[in-house]
């Protein structure tokens, strides 16, 4: 069976506030990408949610914003490269600790929002963030959107790159997200989600909404953890997966 990963954003509750079912998310996926308290999270959160998916043999991914707590990181900021890498530097050190503290280790880093947008259209931004990445530690992979100016920094860096698609999302012509502005951004039945996901597993690569095919490996899966249908969205993509053949697997071992 070919290995493939299954991600999703986690740790994003603040304090009495809860977002999502993290729990339930932790037992179908491969790895978490976890909120470090720009956009989300709380320090008692991160440490929590790291120490379930520890438990549940998760793979640990650090999952930096720009510091927009309001706006759940999903808004434009235009930060210094010096502020940008020393955010990048912050967040994921500060997982970092945490998965110490519980017995495991950071392995993967994926921006968030509004930063991870920005650094897939900004060559320059994305140099930053993968410059960052890798001055932190040269082991971690940056798991990028594919046919992104992050996946293309990532690998000029010299960094171990996993090139991603998402599965509740839709994709322009130019292999970029659709807008959550516009309509048909977003996927919410499990159902159109893994019809998708498996259009675009046997097209080899990103399809578009206008029916293009950009051909590139794919190596993670990503299902936003936040809505409502996220939990039956994840159980569905991954019993489609293991049908097709595929055996779910941690980025360690992919990339």
């Amino acid at each position: 069976m070919s290995p493939i990963n299954l991600n999703a954003d986690l740790g994003e509750s603040f304090g009495a506030w809860r977002m999502g079912d993290d729990a339930a998310l932790l037992q179908v996926i491969g790895s978490a990408n976890i909120a470090c308290g720009f956009h989300a999270g709380d320090p008692v959160v991160m440490r929590e949610t790291v120490r379930l998916a520890v438990a549940n043999g998760v793979s640990l991914g650090a999952h930096p914003a720009f510091p927009d707590l309001q706006g759940f990181g999903r808004r434009v900021m235009q930060l210094s490269i010096k502020e940008l890498e020393a955010t990048i530097l912050y967040q994921v050190g500060a997982l970092q600790a945490m998965a110490a503290a519980e017995g495991g280790r950071v392995s993967h880093v994926k921006p968030h929002g509004a930063l991870n947008n920005m650094a897939c259209a900004d060559e320059a931004m994305a140099t930053t963030v993968a410059r960052a990445v890798k001055a932190l530690d040269r082991e971690l992979i940056l798991l990028a959107p594919a046919h992104s100016a992050l996946e293309r920094a990532g690998e000029a860096t010299g960094l171990r790159v996993a090139r991603e698609v998402f599965a509740d999302r839709s994709y322009q012509p130019d292999g970029q997200l659709t807008p959550r502005s516009q309509p048909g951004a977003v996927l919410h039945g499990a159902q159109d989600c893994v019809q998708h996901v498996l259009r675009m597993l046997d097209a080899g690569g990103i399809v578009t909404t206008d029916g293009q095919r950009l051909p590139t490996a794919i190596h993670s899966i990503c299902v936003h953890g936040d809505g409502p249908g996220a939990v039956a969205a994840a159980q569905a993509i991954r019993r489609a997966l293991e049908a097709a053949g595929h055996r779910l697997a941690g980025l360690p071992e992919l990339v």
